[in-house]
């Protein structure tokens, strides 16, 4: 008994060193320090790099961060680093124009990029309308900061040292050719409110792409009042720096008041690869004369109730355009009677005055008073459609006839009819009695 327990308390401590080496020597203490060449930046438009031109895109570009881990050491007494070393801390980004291309968004913060992963920014890029099809090269400015290196001070302690970068990145875009329209003049011709005209318009193709097949149409924008009759003209080919006048025939809504609408104007055409395109839409303002009106400026003519007079009425062309072949045309209406109630006026210009001559009768039970008769204009526009005016209203002033009629229709004669009449029935009635 006595050996045995000396024996056993060896066993104990043997079994208690064995633990307390495990221990020390286990892998889940331990820690790693990892070396690196730090992080590698790339960058690239996502999806497409086509861009056109004579509008603003928004490009969204990729940065990728390729840094590798270059070694990594694992020990039980080293202390775990809290950054990597290829992983680009707080980048910030911004884009930079070339050749004419505005990038109008600021630079941004895109935070941390791990090694082997990406970051997305996106940008508001204006392409002018006149520069040249073609590959660009944009300066994708970078900014960032990395663990270049990590000191081990004790087995408990790190000092850590970082490193700023600027970095210019290239980002390529791709400017494909198109049709660019430029409308240089629009002139108006006889457009007036209710009328049908013309619409010239000078265009220039200030773009890069030769348009085969090339369709100019104009289309009616919104509610305009402005419809277009004849939509499209075919030019065929329409090379870039090329000028060219078209015309349409448009109609204006009766309406619409004097002074511009807009209309759209866009050209189909076939590219370099045969498919069809279209170019980005253009607004245009488009002037329109006033209505063409028609106003009576004579003075109010008397007629004698019974009687018949030429009446001669003083026509204006008040509006903004000049008409031909014009009809004025009387609407007699009771107690008046009208043998030709048509007049032909002619030709007449802007501010012009043209009589016109009526033979009108009046009944004898006419009353005396002020009248009003509807009259209308038809003519013939610039287009040489026919037009009818509104209607006017041509005054004329029925008086007393001035004979028999007159002192028949008299209330003080009438009334002396009637005591001569009284009388005269008085007498017969006295002497009648008298003589019975």
């Amino acid at each position: 008994m006595q050996i045995r327990e000396p024996f056993n308390n060896l066993i104990r401590l043997l079994a208690i060193g064995l633990v307390l080496v495990c221990l020390i020597a286990s892998p889940a203490s331990a820690g790693a320090k990892m070396t690196s060449g730090g992080p590698v930046l790339s960058a690239s438009v996502a999806g497409s790099s086509e861009v056109a031109a004579g509008q603003t895109v928004p490009v969204t570009v990729i940065v990728q961060n390729s840094g590798l881990i270059d070694s990594k050491v694992v020990g039980s007494t080293i202390v775990d680093r809290t950054d990597l070393p290829n992983t680009a801390k707080s980048v910030t980004v911004g884009l930079g124009g070339a050749s004419g291309i505005t990038v109008e968004t600021d630079p941004q913060m895109v935070g941390d990029i791990l090694g082997g992963a990406a970051a997305k920014a996106t940008f508001n890029v204006r392409i002018p309308a006149t520069i040249a099809s073609g590959t660009y090269t944009l300066p994708l400015s970078a900014t960032y900061t990395y663990l270049s290196s990590a000191e081990q001070i004790g087995g408990d302690s790190i000092t850590y040292s970082y490193r700023d970068v600027h970095a210019t990145i290239p980002v390529t875009v791709v400017v494909k050719p198109e049709v660019v329209v430029l409308v240089k003049n629009v002139t108006a011709e006889a457009l007036n409110v209710g009328t049908e005209g013309y619409l010239n318009l000078t265009i220039t193709n200030t773009g890069a792409e030769h348009g085969r097949d090339a369709v100019v149409k104009i289309v009616r924008n919104g509610q305009s009042p402005i419809t277009p009759v004849d939509s499209s003209v075919y030019l065929g080919d329409f090379e870039p720096g090329e000028t060219v006048q078209v015309r349409y025939k448009v109609a204006i809504s009766s309406e619409a008041a004097a002074q511009s609408y807009p209309v759209d104007l866009v050209v189909a055409y076939n590219d370099a690869d045969g498919l069809n395109r279209t170019s980005r839409l253009q607004t245009l303002g488009v002037p329109v004369g006033g209505k063409i009106a028609f106003s009576v400026v004579s003075e109010a003519p008397s007629i004698k109730a019974g009687g018949k007079t030429v009446l001669e009425v003083v026509y204006r062309n008040a509006g903004a355009a000049g008409v031909r072949a014009a009809q004025a045309r009387l609407s007699a209406v009771d107690p008046f009677t009208c043998s030709d109630d048509t007049a032909y006026l002619g030709d007449m210009g802007p501010g012009e005055e043209k009589t016109a001559r009526f033979e009108v009768s009046t009944a004898a039970s006419a009353t005396v008073k002020d009248y009003a008769l509807d009259s209308e204009i038809r003519y013939r526009d610039a287009l040489d459609n026919s037009q009818i005016s509104d209607t006017m209203k041509v005054p004329i002033t029925v008086t007393a006839s001035g004979g028999i009629a007159d002192l028949l229709t008299s209330p003080l004669v009438l009334a002396i009819i009637a005591v001569l009449v009284i009388g005269g029935g008085y007498l017969v009635y006295r002497r009648q009695k008298g003589s019975a």
